[in-house]
């Protein structure tokens, strides 16, 4: 009887594809076949010198970085993130913090990292939000890593406007008080992995990270879903 139920409602309210928005075949769940052959993986984790590390080059000390996926503009993983940020759609962080987590546990770069960190919402973001967007996606990395997942001692005080059009520089003067530590002690001598979303200038990523320098003999690496082409 719950089969049949299943059915009857699948085909009234068929599951669709969260890259493509076509209709799901029974054995595709939330991303369909075509489209996570087509997904624009970058393999950054592969290279120690990328365009991700690269961005973080005389601005803050950054030991490894990476991104899953290119960005570009009203391309598929732009309506992915989309799904992901505005419609509730937090198994997007989930599928994507999977497919990052296996690739990074094999990595020796990203052996070492003992934590994981989001890039924080400020609190009114969140409670109208009532998620972060990164949240599933570090988690899902933490369990490949087998690291703890930290989402207290970073946080957000200034509940700035959304950086999205904004150049490097407005960016950073945007950002650059934004971020503080809550415990300085809980991660100290530590080695934590800053996840996000998506890196485009790399402004909020570099305001975290100089947040976190204040915690003694830290290191710091940055793992995103996406860059921007």
């Amino acid at each position: 009887m719950t089969n049949i139920l299943n059915n009857i409602l699948s085909s009234i309210f068929p599951e669709i594809c969260l890259g493509c928005s076509a209709k799901l075949l029974h054995q595709e769940q939330h991303i369909c076949t075509k489209c996570r052959h087509n997904l624009p993986f970058t393999s950054f984790h592969k290279h120690p010198e990328n365009p991700v590390l690269q961005t973080f080059y005389g601005r803050v000390h950054i030991e490894n970085a990476t991104a899953l996926l290119h960005y570009k503009k009203n391309g598929m993983v732009q309506h992915l993130l989309h799904q992901l940020k505005y419609k509730g759609r937090q198994e997007v962080g989930t599928i994507l913090g999977n497919m990052l987590g296996h690739e990074l546990k094999k990595e020796a770069l990203y052996r070492n990292i003992t934590h994981i960190i989001p890039v924080p919402l400020h609190q009114k973001r969140l409670r109208k939000r009532r998620y972060n967007q990164v949240t599933t996606f570090g988690q899902r990395l933490a369990h490949h890593l087998n690291i703890e997942y930290v989402d207290d001692v970073l946080i957000k005080v200034n509940n700035t406007k959304t950086q999205a059009f904004k150049k490097r520089a407005a960016r950073w003067l945007t950002t650059q008080h934004s971020f503080e530590i809550t415990d300085v002690q809980k991660l100290e001598g530590q080695h934590i992995l800053l996840v996000d979303d998506i890196i485009t200038t790399g402004a909020t990523l570099e305001a975290c990270a100089n947040a976190l320098k204040k915690i003694p003999n830290i290191k710091i690496s940055v793992a995103t879903m996406s860059i921007a082409s």
